[in-house]
């Protein structure tokens, strides 16, 4: 196959600052290495607290991107027997690249791997680490030894396909976490990309009631929960959360709360309220710097509630939610609300921060060639 000698970039090099650039392709493949085309890449939450400066350690410069879907245009003997691929095969890239020998690695968690400093993985690592091309804001992007590859039915478009992470997120959060069972009552705090994400999960989990808070704005992505299988939905500034739930549940309140929500500090303690007694509370949501107020140890003590701290998605979640894209059975097109050029990098990251005026998002994907 006959391929550039460059791909095309974009660059963050420092707090809101990105740049185009174009950075060489390696020059030869590694047998246990590989080399994916970028077809798309999904943006997400996390995107817009990286490019804000939130995230605290990074190597600047580096390429952002974590949700990559591509095709592998070269790959090692060794890694194609490893990954079970070939060149032309359509794939999804997992974020982390864990070094498969620390404690939690060998105990099935590699999500929390030790064995490699920092936040090993695709997006995260600086340009001066060779080959460079470490981030799916991009047109090629190298296939380190310790990726995970999932592939991918040609009959889903890399727009949608790029939903594997954040539904990935939803089934691992909202029901293998938790342990959801049918008829059980959740609350998702926070209608975003992963709550609705966790709707579909829940839906699929049989959860006899689901419930999804938001703002006012986020009346569109309320009306999606629903579409999703929600069964009532929440105006945080309309109604008093904790309230609405006793009165839906007759008094009985939720068996699981799980907050996605992005910075907001209340959904918290909120979840901590809307359980029952014996209940179970998923934080999932990144708040940054930011104090939790009214967050009360005798609450959690006296309801005597497990709560759980979520980061990342491993293998186990991000194959079922491929093989749900792959089902059609939810209108997924209907969370996907842009499609934009990799030139248009930092307009996407903020149009979902709804920084730009006039501009609605849920779910956005960078195409190199749009």
């Amino acid at each position: 196959m006959n391929l550039p000698e460059t791909s095309r970039v974009i660059v963050q090099t420092g707090k809101r600052a990105l740049e185009l650039r174009e950075l060489p392709l390696p020059k030869s493949i590694a047998p246990d290495a590989g080399l994916l085309r970028l077809d798309a890449c999904g943006i997400c939450g996390s995107d817009y607290e990286q490019y804000q400066g939130v995230m605290g350690g990074l190597p600047f410069p580096l390429i952002p991107g974590h949700e990559p879907v591509g095709t592998v245009v070269e790959v090692g003997d060794v890694a194609a027997q490893r990954w079970g691929v070939q060149t032309g095969d359509r794939v999804a890239v997992e974020t982390l690249l864990p070094c498969g020998f620390c404690r939690q690695c060998r105990g099935g968690q590699y999500r929390l791997c030790s064995g490699r400093r920092g936040l090993n993985g695709y997006g995260y690592l600086g340009i001066d680490t060779a080959p460079g091309l470490w981030g799916g804001f991009a047109e090629y992007m190298h296939l380190d030894p310790h990726s995970i590859l999932h592939k991918l039915p040609d009959h889903v478009t890399p727009e949608i396909a790029t939903l594997f992470n954040p539904l990935g997120a939803g089934i691992r959060w909202a029901v293998q976490i938790p342990g959801t069972k049918i008829g059980d009552t959740i609350v998702i705090l926070g209608p975003g990309q992963r709550g609705l994400a966790s709707v579909i999960a829940t839906t699929e989990a049989g959860a006899g009631c689901i419930i999804v808070t938001g703002l006012s704005a986020d009346e569109h992505k309320l009306t999606l929960a629903k579409e999703f299988g929600a069964h009532h939905t929440i105006d945080v500034e309309r109604e008093d959360v904790v309230q609405r739930v006793r009165e839906i549940t007759d008094g009985k309140m939720a068996d699981i709360a799980i907050d996605v929500s992005a910075y907001a500090t209340e959904p918290v303690t909120q979840a901590i309220d809307v359980v029952r007694r014996g209940g179970t509370v998923v934080l999932a949501g990144m708040k940054g710097p930011r104090p939790v107020e009214n967050f009360y140890n005798d609450k959690i003590m006296g309801k005597e509630l497990t709560i759980h701290g979520a980061f990342g998605v491993d293998f186990h979640a991000y194959e079922p939610a491929i093989q749900l894209i792959a089902s059609g059975k939810y209108p997924l097109e209907k969370m996907h609300t842009h499609t934009l050029p990799l030139e248009e990098a930092e307009r996407a990251i903020q149009i979902l921060a709804r920084e730009i005026p006039g501009e609605e998002a849920i779910h956005i994907a960078l195409v190199p060639n749009a």
